[in-house]
């Protein structure tokens, strides 16, 4: 298994380090994308990635509890699921509903006051996290930090006062859309993962 600053090496023996030209959810454009997916794939990497991931949780927590993991779908869902079980806690995820607003669904509560960390896969703006964080706050939880396999903003990411430990820092440069020099290149574009992009075109 993995020493932590193997993370990256272990992204490429799997495939999961992509690049080329990609959209990423929040919009950006980016030459480099995780597809942790192919990582997670693997039953014995998703269960050690995510006892490492606990432990750092469990560490900056101190002798505080952890009550409940919480990941917004999809892509923290594996690897939420393993954190959830090293920490042998319950395990929560929210997701879209119709009008695209992060939720609780599927009999999902919290109660007020619970101790909450949100467990990502990859993380760049953090913007799903901070939705996943006002969910909880506004049920009456107290989210305490947040989690990642791979921070991309090397550390800089901004999450309402939250810390958050990653398994793996660093900087990759992504750039709006209407200043990507790729599109400027005319290498066309994708868009990986689960969920349209943020003012993707048609």
């Amino acid at each position: 298994m993995p020493e932590d600053n193997d993370i990256l090496r272990l992204f490429e023996s799997t495939g999961a380090y992509l690049k080329g030209h990609f959209r990423l959810t929040s919009g950006l454009h980016s030459a480099e994308y995780m597809q942790s997916a192919l990582v997670l794939r693997h039953p014995p990497l998703a269960e050690d990635l995510g006892r490492r991931l606990a432990a750092r949780l469990k560490e900056l927590a101190g002798s505080a509890p952890i009550d409940v993991v919480v990941s917004p779908a999809l892509g923290g869902l594996i690897i939420g699921h393993e954190v959830a079980r090293a920490l042998a806690v319950p395990f929560l995820f929210t997701e879209r509903d119709a009008q695209g607003e992060m939720t609780l669904r599927r009999g999902f509560t919290v109660e007020p006051g619970s101790r909450a960390v949100i467990v990502e896969d990859v993380v760049t703006t953090g913007g799903s996290t901070r939705e996943v964080i006002e969910v909880l706050r506004a049920l009456g939880a107290e989210p305490i930090a947040a989690g990642c396999i791979i921070d991309r903003s090397n550390g800089t990411v901004e999450l309402t006062g939250l810390p958050l430990v990653a398994l793996k820092s660093m900087e990759v440069i992504a750039h709006p859309a209407e200043s990507c020099p790729l599109c400027r290149s005319g290498l066309s574009v994708t868009k990986p993962g689960s969920r349209p992009a943020a003012n993707a075109a048609p």
